[in-house]
């Protein structure tokens, strides 16, 4: 059956099957790229200026934080700063799938780079470990067919958002909204969740110190610089620390060993 169903994908047009593999991604970006161009569009982004940064972005998460942050008249530095450390995990998930794009140009990988994100990065790693005939240009091409989905999303949003007026106190809820997800998702253990509190604290100690959303950049530094050292101290004289334990997922994992279990 399976092979059967190999063979009837192998004889689709090559763009069909290009949309086939990243349709689940394609789909989901449209509510999110609508409501990020009305965000754009409050935020003071024409069509055109709306077009640039969701192709030259192309990160939900970062135009989320431009729209926020402009609609707060924060300093461009700032801006520039806080998209910076936002996008550093780009490294991380980009050195994963370094190992698949062996022999391909510096032109290729860049673009390749350019057009990465979290939600391609997802479909192209499960393609590339479970799939040995998927190549990196189709991978690219997968890349360019969400990025396609994400900025028509992005201007048709941008065109409602100019027919219809929206308060600005939305782009900090929907900012606010998107990044305790994000955090949610990243609490592990207790390490984490404490870093977590104390960057709160920071972020509001650093603002009332600058006087401007650069307080954000200097928690942030600091928060992660904090962690980084606790961590590492921790595992440096007790690898089985509490505060080291992963958090179990009530619904199981499979990570989840026998010995995770006693514990």
């Amino acid at each position: 059956m399976g092979k059967a169903v190999a063979k009837s994908r192998a004889k689709l047009p090559y763009w069909r099957r290009i949309l086939d593999a990243s349709l689940p991604v394609d789909l989901s970006y449209i509510p999110i790229g609508l409501a990020c161009g009305i965000l754009l569009n409050a935020s003071g982004f024409n069509v055109w200026t709306t077009l640039m940064v969701s192709v030259m972005v192309f990160s939900g998460g970062a135009q989320f934080l431009i729209a926020s942050l402009l609609a707060t008249n924060s300093p461009m530095l700032s801006v520039i700063l806080m998209m910076f450390f936002l996008e550093l995990r780009y490294a991380l998930l980009g050195s994963s799938l370094s190992k698949y794009l062996h022999g391909e140009s510096l032109g290729f990988t860049a673009l390749f780079a350019a057009s990465m994100n979290d939600e391609n990065y997802a479909l192209n790693y499960l393609k590339f470990s479970t799939d040995k005939k998927f190549t990196p240009r189709e991978a690219l091409h997968v890349e360019h067919m969400t990025l396609a989905f994400w900025t028509v999303s992005n201007l048709i949003g941008s065109l409602i958002g100019s027919a219809i007026n929206i308060d600005l106190t939305i782009v900090h809820f929907a900012l606010t909204a998107l990044f305790l997800y994000m955090i949610v998702m990243q609490l592990k253990n207790g390490l984490i969740i404490v870093i977590c509190i104390l960057s709160g604290f920071l972020a509001a100690f650093f603002m009332v110190i600058t006087k401007s959303t650069l307080g954000l950049v200097l928690s942030t530094l600091t928060a992660s610089f904090i962690g980084f050292m606790a961590e590492a101290t921790i595992r440096k004289f007790n690898q089985r620390s509490r505060w080291l334990k992963s958090m179990k997922n009530p619904a199981g994992s499979p990570d989840d060993t026998d010995e995770d279990i006693n514990d």
